[in-house]
């Protein structure tokens, strides 16, 4: 299935909507994420992305629209410093405070993921990173799309299972095989790469769900629309805090964990893991996927 536009080029997978139980009770995710108590949510039919949007795709849109990113207009984004190119290490303007393995670095954006001296010229067909919740909104009008609500995403990635951990099921390596991309060994210091990744894998690297979505679990965390509230809050609570309108400031829901997701600090690649980001934050491990109304 194809969106309405000229230029955009992305698969889609028709989700019918229904009802279906989204968070998770079990004790295994951060207490001020909120991924918990379990709610039932009834959804519309919707399209979503087969897999996150590449730096081919992101490329496309930035030569037909001239976009700049919020990354370009700062001069600066946050790459991981075992990422580093020997350039980017002599343009680091600081740590993050409460994760210091995260650098400010002059000159890194989507077309130099790792700072000054990379480049994406074999990463085409990985997901675009260091692009900010405004840069993935504005790709999603360019090409009639939209990025999707935490519930929709959540429902997309658990591909038709009810209640278990990740998109294939409970165990996270099923027959000792690995099904997405997260650090291995200790973190931060050393990454085994048993998952075959240090850094971003290409989009379509493991098997996909049972909707046919790629890598909805690891390797990018993904922008949704909505913003950061408690699962639990009422609708009528949750319109309060943010209502219609809302500044675009607020902070935003992202999903799915990322490559650098550890069991020992960041539990987040699980289905019903959650995080946030103010929205004109970008890094070397955000990206985004769109979806369409049906």
């Amino acid at each position: 299935m194809q969106p309405g536009n000229r230029t955009a080029n992305v698969n889609l997978v028709e989700l019918g909507g229904g009802v279906f139980r989204m968070g998770c009770d079990r004790r295994e995710g951060h207490p001020l994420d909120h991924e918990g108590p379990t709610r039932q949510v009834e959804l519309r039919p919707f399209a979503i992305a087969e897999t996150a949007v590449t730096n081919a795709e992101f490329a496309l849109f930035v030569e037909e629209s001239g976009y700049v990113t919020d990354a370009e207009r700062f001069g600066w984004s946050f790459v991981f410093d075992g990422l580093l190119t020997q350039e980017a290490s002599q343009a680091v303007r600081g740590q993050a405070y409460t994760n210091p393995w995260w650098l400010g670095v002059d000159g890194a954006y989507w077309r130099c993921p790792f700072g000054p001296g990379s480049d994406i010229e074999e990463l085409n067909d990985h997901p675009v990173v260091h692009v900010s919740w405004h840069d993935a909104d504005a790709y999603c009008t360019w090409a009639r799309l939209r990025l999707p609500t935490e519930a929709e995403w959540e429902y997309a990635s658990r591909g038709g299972l009810k209640g278990k951990r990740f998109p294939w099921g409970d165990d996270l390596t099923p027959s000792g095989v690995w099904r997405c991309n997260i650090w291995q060994g200790e973190f931060p210091r050393m990454n085994t790469a048993e998952d075959g990744y240090v850094a971003t894998a290409p989009v379509r690297s493991y098997e996909p769900n049972g909707f046919g979505l790629y890598q909805t679990s690891g390797n990018v965390w993904e922008w949704s629309q909505d913003c950061f509230a408690p699962l639990d809050e009422s609708e009528r609570e949750h319109e309060k805090h943010y209502p219609a309108g809302q500044p675009t400031e607020m902070p935003k829901a992202i999903r799915g964990g990322s490559y650098l997701c550890h069991h020992s600090y960041c539990n987040r690649y699980r289905v019903a893991a959650r995080s946030s980001s103010t929205p004109d934050s970008s890094g070397g491990n955000v990206g985004f996927r769109c979806v369409l109304d049906v």
